[in-house]
């Protein structure tokens, strides 16, 4: 294996036209489609949902017209509420690809980062004409980031884009009225009655086969562990990469990861600050799109985030951080 590198060396640029054609499902969702998906016959809203998915590609690309009555109305959005893990993202992948182009597809805080790279005006017109415009893991912790998204995409809609959108309900939120669909409907009330709401139950499948824990390598180890990886590793001090992190623009972060099939970090500790926090959070969304097998020493990555944080208002994005990170720090190298 050659020797790894250090992100901390990589500075990624990009241009607004090169994140518009990177607004794609991740590469692990290439095989994704309603036939692959696997709906867990404990919770029979999955299978319900996929169902009803597949009905929604018919009604978008080819209404029913009747000479006699009206056809039924068709809501020109979909929202799926549901907690971790339950397939959501991979229905979303699905009903892209099953959807005519032009389309997009990208997490929310991509399509914030277009609005900031581009400006507002420019990032309609770079999106004007998608059949279909995919949000996934819509947040709502912003609320200036939350208006120029409903704004936006009311925007879309008016000229005849279709929406599907995605967010995580918190598992401590179950009882509580839930999180999302409620919350979502609230802060883009706007353009909330273009959505129908698809709820989805299930238990996180990246838990179903590993213990829910991040296991800690020793820091003579890491180099081994990730070894018998084919392509590019890196190996770097957890407190240098989050400092690196402030000086990267998160739209680049999909750059400071690309290629890579193994991190390694060394000393990770507690985050106690929030920026640096939430910028971790972005990093580890783009290693996890990518299936970047982690090793690190120190604290265990499920326990990067304080308590605080965690009863905090970004207590959604740190529990998908976690569980995300507890996936890759498990995957075999």
């Amino acid at each position: 294996m050659p020797a790894p590198i250090s992100l901390v060396e990589r500075r990624p640029e990009a241009s607004a036209e090169q994140i518009v054609a990177g607004l794609t499902p991740p590469p692990q969702f290439d095989g994704a489609t309603f036939e692959s998906y696997r709906p867990d016959p404990a919770h029979p809203s999955q299978a319900e949902a996929l169902e009803q998915m597949q009905e929604l590609v018919t009604a978008w690309t080819s209404p029913k017209r009747s000479l006699f009555r009206k056809a039924p109305e068709v809501r020109p959005g979909i929202y799926l509420d549901g907690g971790f893990g339950v397939g959501k993202t991979h229905l979303l992948a699905s009903l892209w690809k099953a959807m005519p182009g032009p389309k997009v597809f990208g997490t929310f805080i991509e399509y914030t980062a277009l609005v900031g790279a581009l400006g507002y005006a420019e990032t309609v017109r770079a999106l004007q004409g998608s059949r279909i415009v995919c949000i996934d893991e819509f947040e709502l912790d912003d609320p200036g980031d939350t208006m120029v998204m409903t704004r936006l995409l009311g925007e879309l809609v008016a000229g005849g884009s279709k929406l599907a959108a995605t967010s995580n309900t918190p598992p401590n939120a179950l009882g509580e009225g839930r999180f999302a669909a409620s919350d979502f409907l609230r802060e883009i009330q706007a353009i909330a009655d273009r959505f129908q709401i698809m709820r989805i139950d299930g238990d996180d499948y990246r838990h179903r086969d590993i213990t829910g824990h991040a296991p800690v390598t020793p820091d003579d180890r890491i180099e081994a562990e990730l070894a018998g990886l084919d392509g590019t590793v890196a190996v770097d001090d957890f407190r240098a990469l989050v400092a690196h992190l402030s000086k990267v623009h998160p739209s680049r972060y999909i750059g400071l990861v690309e290629g890579l099939q193994g991190l390694g970090l060394r000393d990770v500790e507690v985050l106690h600050d929030q920026n640096d926090a939430l910028r971790f959070v972005a990093l580890v969304d783009r290693l996890y799109d990518a299936q970047v097998v982690l090793r690190a020493s120190g604290t265990s990555l499920d326990r990067v985030f304080s308590e605080e944080m965690l009863g905090g208002g970004y207590r959604k994005k740190y529990l998908r951080a976690i569980s995300r990170l507890v996936a890759l720090a498990n995957e075999t190298a």
